[in-house]
């Protein structure tokens, strides 16, 4: 009877066996069967993080029928995407932004709270990446460039926690145009951080925050002239007729580089170049983006980044498309050109991990740092309510309604991102109550027009908002560096100029940005369910079973996970 029972077990394990056989056989990837198998429950040997500079959410999807397989569409067929992603405070500035996404918490903790704030200790603004303690490496000794650090933000980021939790063995690198997109991604740990100088010189640079010497890598970088190759013309990926997806090319809504008389294709860069910068018009052109992926893929080489057991992280932001959406705005056909040159830079981008890599030993996630209004003008144009705001104005006002109400044109010290600091020297002089005069600034300030909504500090720091504006403005504000009243303006009301598009809001235009997660570790799937951006840094501590930073505020998103 037990011989029967034991060739009857035999003989389904050998049915089994022939069963998995067969199904690897009729894989369509069976040369990639075993790494992925052997992987399947192996943390990722390379994490990397891509934050586009002002993407909306709704670029995945008006683009999508221009995008090609192996980019943005690779991503979301492959990977997770949570279609319900947003800021979860204001103000949505770049800074700030890049901050949540690698610590996991909002402004109120990290303290990164704009890019520049008035810092009320030292009585001037200060910049949120900038160190007077550092120096340049990679230019000139004492360029204000390089003068830059993390030490601003108060807290970790998930690339710290994974310096801490491998002994400093897994690397961290970051690389961005923009010096904060690659600094804060980076965090205080880092091995390093690299960003663009661009002038007459055209390189990559660091600080001796992180090292004294550039790496050979970077060095043959440079002196290759990679960024000169795209002082080229600008002109569109595909026929411009068929860019139907955005507004006409001539229109009233988009600035122009100087010394063109017009926005519109084709750009001659090199015609263009000394009135606009040297190398820096690079980074108002999708070519800054071509740029960035291409260092981007010489740090995975030079560093050789996921080439041992220990997980490394690269940091990458592309800032470009910053830059392109605040001259030409977000329904222009250059932000439409950028992100088709874009999906190809992500592709190629990919690629380079699957050589490099593998695929299946790394895992990507790309996100943005805020998103962006439409061209108020424009919005008006279609009689939708939109408006421009003058932020001198009603500093003049508010300085006249304190010299009537308490006899003092000094009690401002300054007005910022939609704050009002108080002079509290002034205060103490007069003897007077701040209490009495945040609460006459916030009657005042509401009966302004162009203003919606008006909160004290006494409020913000005496209440628990759960929900809406309120909350999210909470959320933003530090207690020791933010002001004394914030304001909010009407709904799609900007300071900026009368082309090109900008941000800051809490409002959804402003909030809503992609999530993607793909490659090791992550289901494929989607999800309507609100996700936050400070949810971002959990999952990816999560994923690579290490602390959540120390002030993390946001949850893993458990449906992006595999278990």
């Amino acid at each position: 009877m037990k011989k029967v029972i034991f060739l009857s077990i035999l003989s389904i394990f050998l049915v089994q066996c022939i069963s998995v056989k067969q199904k690897v056989k009729t894989s369509p990837k069976t040369t990639n069967i075993s790494n992925k198998i052997e992987n399947a429950n192996a943390k990722p040997k390379l994490m990397v993080g891509i934050v586009v500079d002002q993407m909306r959410y709704d670029y995945l999807i008006r683009f999508e029928d221009k995008y090609g397989d192996g980019g943005f569409k690779r991503m979301l067929n492959n990977g997770f995407n949570c279609k319900n992603n947003h800021y979860n405070y204001i103000p949505t500035y770049t800074g700030p932004g890049h901050a949540s996404v690698y610590t996991g918490t909002t402004p109120e903790n990290h303290g990164i709270i704009a890019n520049d704030w008035y810092d009320k200790y030292v009585k001037k603004s200060v910049y949120c990446a900038s160190d007077e303690r550092q120096s340049s490496v990679g230019i000139e000794e004492g360029q204000w460039a390089g003068k830059m650090s993390p030490h601003r933000m108060q807290t970790t980021t998930v690339t710290d926690q994974l310096r801490l939790n491998t002994q400093n063995r897994g690397k961290v690198i970051g690389v961005a145009i923009k010096d904060r997109g690659a600094i804060l991604p980076a965090g205080h740990a880092a091995n390093a951080a690299y960003w663009f100088y661009g002038k007459d010189k055209g390189n990559w640079i660091t600080s001796t925050y992180y090292r004294n010497e550039l790496p050979t890598w970077v060095k043959e970088f440079n002196a290759a002239d990679e960024a000169e190759k795209y002082l080229k013309t600008w002109n569109t990926l595909y026929d411009i007729n068929t860019y139907t997806e955005s507004d006409a090319d001539l229109n009233p809504y988009e600035g122009a580089f100087t010394g063109k008389a017009n926005p519109v294709f084709p750009y001659d860069l090199k015609a263009l170049q000394t009135e606009n910068g040297g190398f820096d018009i690079l980074k108002a052109t999708a070519y800054g983006n071509s740029l960035t992926a291409d260092f981007a893929i010489a740090a995975i080489k030079g560093e050789s980044l996921g080439k041992d057991n220990e997980t490394d992280f690269l940091a990458v932001s592309f800032s470009s498309t910053d830059y392109v959406g605040h001259r030409f705005g977000v329904n222009s056909k250059e932000i439409q050109d950028t992100y088709l040159r874009l999906d190809k830079d992500i592709e190629r981008l990919l690629q380079t991990l699957d050589a490099e890599v593998g695929e299946g030993n790394y895992t990507v996630f790309l996100t943005a740092d805020h998103a962006a209004v439409h061209v108020p003008q424009y919005l008006q144009d279609m009689k939708i309510p939109a408006g421009y705001f003058d932020h001198k104005e009603l500093k003049t006002h508010l300085t006249n309604f304190l010299d009537a109400t308490f006899g003092s044109k000094e009690l401002i010290e300054n007005m910022s991102s939609g704050q009002v600091f108080l002079n509290h020297a002034e205060i103490k002089r007069l003897k007077l109550s701040a209490t009495a005069i945040e609460n006459a600034l916030q009657r005042e300030l509401l009966a302004y027009d162009q203003i919606a909504k008006v909160y004290t500090r006494t409020a913000l720091m005496s209440s628990e908002f759960t929900h809406g504006i309120a909350a999210a403005l909470q959320k933003g504000f530090n207690q020791k560096r933010s002001g004394d009243v914030c304001y909010v303006l009407d709904i799609a009301t900007i300071s900026y100029s009368r082309t090109g598009s900008t941000h800051g809001s809490g409002f959804n235009y402003d909030t809503h940005v992609p999530l993607l997660f793909y490659g090791n570790g992550i289901q494929q799937g989607e999800t309507l369910q609100r996700t936050e951006i400070t949810d971002i840094a959990p999952t990816i501590s999560a994923l690579l079973q290490i602390s959540l930073p120390n002030a993390a505020t946001g949850n893993p998103i458990q449906a992006v996970l595999k278990n």
